[in-house]
């Protein structure tokens, strides 16, 4: 009898350790009826945070990336709400969203973004996405400048063309904005808003936006499964007869600079713009000249949403780009290798009608169409 009844205590005890746990875990991914009241009148998130740490990705995504900060889910929901918030701006009037738009594959339509007090970025807004996905973090901006997600936010909210705040004085700016001090608190434990706070946040929420639906996904998974690292040799039967010899072509001609679609290629590459470069890239932060009109090499994802192309926007099409790559290569004594003759000379492709189409259409296979207007990313401001 005393044993069935230490059994039956013991289960109790059990069965009330489980439901704490369980209490736990929904209070730790979930807000308090009082916490989403607040939030509610400010902000349209859901009641349950999104799972930015663990999404569904196919299996050639499934890596949890190279280098960078831990994500969590309500890390990367204050990140998100920071993202979008034009309090990180000198006027009240940008936000990182003001350059990176979710229907443009986080990109900007114009050749330069506006910023604060009606300037004009001094290059091309690059497209956000996968960056978990870059190696070690590599560098960010069209010339590496930034270490890390975290440097650089700090430099775009501090740059007086584009957002303009001193980044060390933006908690001043967000004290006392209801909806902070309960973010903060989920995402770090209290509510105290820091620098640093604000850095890791916006570079969880970077770091959580991923595209990973695309046609050219969708074939990977279902024609190679695991065994994705076949890309480059494989024939894929979800592609049509254009898009496969459209693949081909990429792998001849592009894979070497930007990679197999999965992973980045070079970091920094001179692509041959022009002989005289009046914006000289990587050079004009070192004074190399060996390093002028050197640039980084952006991933491709969804790039047939991104334009306008290049480092100062000058290509409005793909069309445009590829028939740069086909016949319109400068000889710049920095030009990449891959972009080079034996003797020097610049490449000449000599790509037909069809091959030019073929190109294009294997990178429009790159587009995500969920990504655009998944929830996840969107604007969560009333």
């Amino acid at each position: 009898m005393k044993t069935r009844l230490s059994l039956l205590l013991g289960l109790g005890m059990l069965l009330v350790s489980f439901a704490s746990c369980v209490k736990d875990q929904v209070d730790i991914q979930s807000y308090t009826e009082e916490e989403y009241a607040v939030l509610s009148q400010y902000l349209d998130l859901p009641r349950e945070v999104v799972n930015y740490a663990n999404p569904e990705l196919p299996p050639h995504l499934r890596s949890s990336g190279f280098g960078g900060t831990t994500i969590t889910n309500h890390g990367a929901t204050l990140g998100r709400v920071l993202f979008y918030d034009t309090h990180l701006s000198a006027d009240n009037s940008r936000s990182c969203a003001s350059c990176h738009h979710q229907d443009k594959a986080m990109a900007d339509a114009r050749a330069l973004s506006e910023g604060v007090n009606g300037n004009k970025t001094d290059r091309n807004a690059l497209a956000i996405g996968n960056v978990r996905f870059y190696y070690f973090d590599r560098g960010f901006f069209w010339d590496e400048r930034a270490s890390s997600v975290e440097e650089q936010v700090r430099q775009t909210v501090s740059n007086h063309k584009e957002m303009g705040v001193d980044f060390d004085l933006l908690p001043q700016k967000l004290e006392g904005l209801p909806y902070y001090e309960i973010l903060f608190k989920k995402a770090f434990g209290d509510s105290q808003i820091t620098s640093d706070r604000i850095a890791s946040a916006l570079a969880q929420y970077v770091r959580s936006i991923i595209s990973g639906h695309s046609k050219l996904d969708y074939a990977i998974e279902h024609d190679l499964g695991n065994n994705f690292w076949r890309i480059e040799q494989a024939r894929l039967p979800s592609l049509t007869t254009l898009e496969q010899r459209g693949k081909d072509l990429y792998f001849a001609h592009c894979s070497s600079c930007h990679g197999n679609i999965i992973f980045l290629g070079l970091a920094t590459a001179n692509n041959g713009l022009d002989i005289e470069y009046a914006d000289k890239g990587v050079g004009a932060l070192t004074g190399n000249p060996s390093q002028f009109g050197l640039f980084k090499v952006p991933f491709l994802r969804n790039i047939a949403l991104t334009a306008p192309y290049m480092h100062d926007g000058r290509f409005q099409t793909l069309e445009e780009v590829v028939e740069h790559y086909n016949s319109g290569i400068q000889p710049h004594p920095n030009l990449s290798s891959f972009l080079k003759n034996a003797d020097g000379t610049p490449k000449r492709l000599n790509l037909s009608d069809e091959d030019k189409q073929a190109l294009v259409a294997f990178l429009e296979t790159l587009t995500d169409d969920s990504f655009l207007t998944d929830p996840a990313y969107a604007d969560p401001f009333k």
